[in-house]
């Protein structure tokens, strides 16, 4: 069994962090999307700051992770408009383990290469969200709010 998992693991093919898409139609609704996710994202900050919910640590964890989902969707939407949207960027395959990056400007290697880091982000921002949600569900939404029949459950 072990020699089996073994060979799975190394007859792995290419994992890219960053998926790419059909011309022009997916790119463009996956990019859309990403902006639509934005946006949710910042009326949920907004929604939970001016009902002043974030003074409970679960929904705080929710607010932060909704930032950091910001901050991929932005660094992910970069990413798909280097890789697919542009000829400004060259990834060029020196051998099986090695990639160069090319480009006419000089600070773009190194940005597409941090924003190819995108999984650096999303991660966190997962953990964070369901640390939120797991503090949530570990309350009582009708003694929270004095609804119910007014009996304390144990």
């Amino acid at each position: 069994m072990r020699f089996i998992l073994l060979m799975l693991l190394f007859a792995a093919d290419t994992a890219w962090a960053t998926q790419t898409h059909g011309d022009p139609e997916g790119l463009y609704v996956h990019q859309s999307s990403h902006l639509f996710f934005i946006f949710s994202m910042a009326i949920l900050i907004y929604w939970l700051r001016s009902r002043k919910l974030v003074r409970e640590s679960g929904w705080r964890r929710i607010q932060y992770a909704s930032a950091l989902f910001i901050v991929w969707s932005f660094d992910a939407f970069l990413a798909h408009y280097l890789d697919e949207q542009t000829d400004i960027i060259r990834a060029v395959y020196v051998d099986l383990w090695r990639i160069q990056i090319e480009s006419e400007f000089s600070i773009l290697p190194a940005l597409y290469y941090c924003v190819k880091l995108d999984h650096l982000i999303l991660v966190p921002a997962i953990f964070i969200f369901y640390s939120g949600l797991k503090q949530l569900s570990g309350k009582d939404p009708a003694v929270e709010t004095g609804a119910g029949t007014g009996a304390a459950r144990p």
